[in-house]
């Protein structure tokens, strides 16, 4: 067992505002191209990453991370990249794993929902009828699908660093079913969550405690490090 689970959202992303700002316009087109992967952060996400390196400089030595994966995604990455520049302290190496990736949408990849509609007409029916957990988009994946690829990393997590304090730094979908995982979770009581604490926030950080021999939770998307906006 890991002695201590941090997991963090990645800071805003290009994505996260071009297509909350298409979607309530019901457009088409979204302002960003590329791969999702390699989507960045914009200027807020990079002082949201900044100021996750300030909370890291204020804990305690014997509270630091020591072992650093991330999502391989750019987002992730340099919001990592940033807070350990900004921390100033010798912190270690960063790895990436794919298992950390964020929900894989297949065809639908960075497409608004208006697009989708348009492009995919028969999706809307689909989803409706096998719910939102087995839904799997085409050439995707769907929550049930995260939640395995997680079970695998946090069996070899516990394997290959008992007693040591993690830090993850991924996406929302992760750090949603890792909970689902880790607390074993109904998707029902998935969506209790959603519907209690909102959803997950850019750049907040969840907190596992591992000292009493399993995982418990901590705290969870809190952001009262980051400054107001």
């Amino acid at each position: 067992m890991v002695a201590e689970l941090i997991l963090v959202r990645h800071g805003q992303s290009l994505a996260n505002v071009a297509f909350t700002a298409a979607n309530a316009e019901g457009l088409l087109e979204a302002a960003v191209s590329g791969r999702d992967a390699e989507v960045p952060l914009t200027d807020m996400g990079e002082e949201q990453a900044a100021a996750l390196g300030t909370w890291l400089a204020a804990l305690p030595e014997e509270h630091r991370p020591q072992v650093v994966i991330t999502s391989p995604y750019l987002r992730a990455r340099e919001t990592w990249r940033i807070a350990a520049a900004s921390s100033g302290l010798h912190l270690p190496a960063p790895r990436t794993d794919e298992r950390l990736v964020d929900r894989l949408m297949g065809e639908l990849e960075l497409l608004t929902r208006a697009a989708v509609a348009a492009r995919f007409p028969e999706e809307a029916a689909r989803r409706a009828e096998v719910g939102e957990f087995e839904y799997v988009p085409p050439g995707g994946e769907s929550f049930a699908d995260i939640a395995i690829r997680l079970k695998s990393f946090l069996d070899d997590l516990h394997t290959d660093h008992a007693g040591q304090r993690v830090i993850v730094v991924a996406h929302d979908a992760v750090v949603l079913m890792m909970r689902a995982v880790i607390e074993q979770l109904s998707w029902d009581e998935v969506l209790e969550v959603e519907r209690e604490a909102g959803s997950v926030r850019n750049a907040s950080i969840t907190r596992f405690d591992g000292g009493c021999g399993e995982l418990t939770l901590d705290r969870y998307n809190v952001i009262d490090h980051l400054p107001p906006t």
